[in-house]
């Protein structure tokens, strides 16, 4: 037997306030160094392995160093504290004791709480078999397990050596949280623990008092998987005990659930080690409510923050908190991972209220919208759909009363009826209370009246209106039903005619009642069925149109204006331009909707290059049903037309892809139809001249009423000229093909030019490109006083004013003289200077100097002039003639005048130059009336 263990009485008394004293005499110096290290280790363990020691005061020379344990609810308070030799807890320099560990002037101390977990009991006879006789003797186990936590009653890694503790620390490694101390059998070095049953006997017993320290556990929350063992042990004891916990654990409800949150109440712990020993088997772990969720029943959601899961742990309790994907003890532990897809596809069918699902919603707003295709949304009526796609988000005006959140009101006393209504078309709107700006990201819509128009629903309710009456359907909506909601829809989105094309089929009660397409309807009273002939269309029901006015009936298809035919890539063909498409109401696009159309196009075709392939235009715009107005009611019709949109229709040439890349402008159709039917004075407007148009062209087209398109005082020219309708000469000649019908009419010799015309047309035709105008076999000239149409090859082109004289019996074209060389080359025609004048008679003339005053008046006059008694050109007398040399010849002062000007580019003033040279004198006076030009 080792003689330690055998205390011999010793000399003296113990201290005062100890009943006993144990003195253990050092034999030398390591040992005095070996008890001082010994005494320096003490720690937490030593009044955790020995409960009924209450104090340890190690008084050194150095120090005084006190250990106390004490009862504090549920946890055991172990209180370490160092002062200097003389200080006392009773001396008033010494601090009192604080809770937090910390230095000061007296010396350190330490407060630690700990919660214990104990089992003991008597082993078998069996399990002591191998023993030595005084272990058998005394049968007795025990196993404690100690966790120090913080402030909050969350565990802690022990401070103490990660050994087992049997009961004092041995070698054998123990790397669990917590500290174990417990009877286990050593071997005979003391050191680690000896194998046998009995060891495997309080391995098990460990592995219970651990899981039911674990299960136990309060405050419940994320700190506590800090008491999951990993699967990798420090030593084969340490081994077992984790493979022991991790097959308990899994089914320990221990951790914390997303959905609510474990209070820190103080509840007394249960002192009885015998009440929380635990079988092989967890039953035991069952046997109550459990607080927190057990592993195999729990599930950690992948993806989801903190606010998504606390809302979906509502509706799923078995939810763990957000933010521990990455805790190995939870892989340690099996627990099941859900994406939040996963998560989210279960939400399928789930009646949760509104509220519920607008928590949730917010919670979402930043997670990756594909992951979220299947997010179930509440519709106001009370069913749940799954996806947000073709939802719709309510707005007030479709709000029920009890819908609105506060403090919003309902801005119609209708919206009731009317979500009702849209409900009846089988509208998917979200509840009000629910709807939250994902849903709009994740591809629902607001439910503005724009968007629920043209939601598919109600397109199909629009395209089977007209047979709505005919199918027997308690929960389908009528025909007039089906017509107030879409007409009030049309009217709260500002709908214009033409926008939505479709709505053309909705089905409306005309004048007689009967249920005919709103498109196939003209509207009572209307501008365009002012101007329409009687029974072209039927009306519609006057009830109707006094209720809802033209806004939103045009808006459905209901004419109340001319329509437009809108297309584009359109292939001139004659046989499908003009072909109707099949449908159930007029299309914007429907070409064949234009009356004489593919005349039109044959028409355009005939003007183009010959190809294979037909030309394209790149977008036709025209109006149609012109052929259904009234011919008394074209100036009215015309009005209208000449206003927007309709104008473009009109007067905006049409652009045409020909097959070799190039690209010609057409007349538009609309323009070409007007042009060819009485539409203006009752009469084609191609041909005719607005009253009060240009005189150039009076005698060469007959006068029209144009009055109908004046816009205040003035004449809309543009929209004459797309009509054909003649306002100017320079205008038809800026047209394709107007060069050729001027000068056709001027060879007209029934119709009555004067001179003055002439000489204005033919200075206009002197501006044209030659390779633009087709040469004239007959033209319209000056012979003497008369105006002549004579052969093209006999007009000349009078040229120099010198040689009129001489000119008298031949045909004439006037023009002035900067304009004559452009407008001979343009007809082909010879000039007058060419013809005549190569002859000069009479006297020899006497050369004289220009008067100064006359060169001071014309700057580019000659210095000198020849002055002849008597000249003659080719037999003829004349006043003047100015030679291909430059000479000036005068016969006479006016002659002489006129010479001047001519030769100085200022032939306006040579009646001004005259009476200069008549009376020098007046040099001052003409002079200063020159201050007003």
């Amino acid at each position: 037997m080792p003689l330690l263990r055998l205390p011999f009485p010793a000399e003296g008394t113990a201290p005062e306030g100890y009943d006993t004293a144990v003195v253990l005499p050092l034999r030398d110096g390591p040992a005095e160094e070996l008890a001082a290290r010994l005494l320096a280790e003490l720690d937490d363990a030593l009044l955790l392995a020995l409960p009924g020691l209450g104090e340890v005061v190690v008084d050194t020379p150095e120090s005084v160093r006190t250990l106390r344990r004490t009862a504090e609810g549920r946890y055991v308070r172990i209180e370490d504290e160092t002062r200097p030799p003389h200080a006392s807890p009773e001396n008033p320099a010494a601090p009192e004791a604080t809770e937090a560990p910390g230095t000061t002037p007296n010396g350190e101390r330490r407060v630690t709480r700990w919660r214990v977990a104990e089992a003991s009991g008597r082993a078998e006879d069996a399990l002591l078999a191998d023993r030595p006789v005084e272990e058998r003797q005394r049968p007795w186990w025990s196993v404690t397990w100690a966790v120090p936590v913080d402030a909050e009653g969350t565990p802690v890694r022990p401070g103490t050596a990660p050994v087992l503790h049997a009961p004092t620390p041995s070698d054998e490694p123990l790397g669990l949280p917590a500290l174990l101390i417990a009877s286990f059998p050593l071997e005979s070095t003391r050191r680690h623990v000896a194998a046998g049953p009995l060891t495997d006997y309080l391995t098990e017993r460990a592995a219970d008092t651990y899981t039911r320290l674990v299960r136990d556990w309060e405050p419940l929350g994320i700190g506590t998987l800090d008491l999951v063992p990993g699967p990798l042990g420090s030593g084969e004891l340490d081994g077992i005990l984790r493979r022991s916990l991790l097959e308990r654990l899994p089914r320990v409800p221990f951790l914390p659930p997303a959905g609510e949150s474990v209070s820190d109440t103080d509840t007394d712990t249960d002192t009885d080690p015998s009440a929380h020993s635990l079988e092989p088997d967890d039953a035991p772990l069952l046997a109550r409510e459990p607080a927190g969720l057990r592993p195999v029943d729990a599930e950690l959601v992948e993806g989801a923050g903190a606010e998504t899961v606390a809302v979906l742990a509502e509706l799923f309790p078995t939810l763990l908190p957000a933010g521990l994907e990455r805790r190995p003890e939870l892989r340690a532990l099996e627990v099941p991972r859900v994406p939040l897809g996963e998560l989210i596809d279960r939400l399928g069918g789930a009646q949760r209220p509104p509220e519920w699902w607008n928590r949730l919603y917010d919670s979402l707003a930043g997670v990756d919208p594909d992951r979220l295709t299947g997010l179930p949304v509440p519709l106001a009526d009370g069913r749940t759909v799954v996806g947000p796609r073709q939802v719709l988000l309510p707005t007030p005006a479709y709000m029920s009363p009890e819908q609105v959140p506060e403090p919003e009101q309902v801005p119609e006393p209708e919206s009731a009826e009317r979500h009702d209504a849209l409900a009846r078309l089988g509208l998917r709107v979200a509840h009000p209370r629910a709807a939250h700006p994902l849903l709009e990201k994740l591809g629902a819509l607001p439910a503005s009246p724009r968007a629920v128009l043209t939601t598919p629903q109600v397109r199909a309710a629009v395209a089977n209106s007209l047979d709505a009456g005919e199918i027997w359907d308690e929960d389908a909506p009528d025909p007039d039903e089906v017509a107030e909601t879409v007409l009030a829809l049309a009217r709260d989105a500002e709908l214009q005619p033409g926008d939505e094309p479709w709505l053309g089929a909705l089905a409306l009660p005309d004048e007689d009642g009967e249920l005919v397409p709103a498109a196939e309807l003209v509207l009572p009273d209307s501008p365009f069925q002012q101007v329409m002939r009687e029974g072209e269309l039927a009306a519609c029901d006057p009830e109707l149109a006094a209720r809802w006015g033209t806004g939103p009936l045009a808006a459905v298809g209901v004419l109340a204006d001319f329509a437009l035919v809108r297309a584009t890539d359109v292939v001139l063909d004659p046989d499908e331009i003009g072909e109707p498409d099949d449908g159930d109401h007029p299309r914007p696009t429907d070409t064949g909707l234009l009356d004489a159309v593919d005349v039109w196009c044959e028409d355009v075709l005939d003007g183009l290059p010959e190809s294979a392939v037909p030309p394209v235009l790149a977008e036709l715009v025209a109006v149609r049903d012109l052929d259904l107005v009234d011919d008394a009611c074209w100036p009215r019709a015309l009005a209208m037309l000449a206003r927007p949109p309709l104008r473009d229709a009109l007067t905006a040439p049409v652009r045409v892809l020909l097959p070799d890349g190039a690209t010609e402008t057409v007349r538009p159709y609309t323009a070409w139809w007007l042009r060819g039917h009485p539409v203006l004075d009752g009469r084609r407007p191609a041909g005719l001249r607005a009253a009060g148009g240009d005189p150039l062209l009076a005698g060469l087209y007959e006068e029209a009423d144009a009055s109908a398109l004046a816009t205040g005082s003035a004449t809309d020219t543009q929209v004459l000229r797309a009509l054909g309708v003649r306002t100017s000469a320079a205008a038809l000649l800026d047209e394709p093909g107007g060069a050729a019908e001027l000068l056709a009419r001027l060879a007209d010799p029934e119709l009555a030019v004067t001179g003055d015309q002439l000489h204005g047309l033919y200075g206009l035709l002197a501006e044209l490109d030659p390779d633009e105008v087709t040469l004239p076999e007959e033209l319209r000239a000056v012979l003497g006083d008369a105006v002549r149409v004579v052969d093209a090859g006999d007009a000349l082109v009078a040229d120099a004013p010198d040689l009129l004289p001489l000119a008298e019996r031949r045909p004439l074209l006037p023009v002035r003289p900067a304009s004559a060389a452009d407008l001979a080359a343009l007809l082909d025609v010879r000039r007058l200077s060419t013809v005549v004048g190569d002859t000069l008679g009479g006297d020899e003339g006497t050369r004289r100097i220009v008067p100064a005053e006359v060169r001071r008046l014309l700057p580019g006059a000659p210095e000198e002039y020849l002055e002849h008694g008597e000249l003659l050109v080719d037999e003829v007398e004349v006043a003047w003639r100015r030679t291909p040399d430059g000479t000036l010849h005068a016969a006479t002062l006016e002659g002489l005048a006129a010479a001047l000007s001519w030769a100085a580019g200022e032939w306006g003033r040579r009646f001004e130059v005259a009476a200069l040279l008549e009376d020098p004198s007046r040099a001052e006076e003409l002079a200063r009336a020159r201050w007003h030009e």
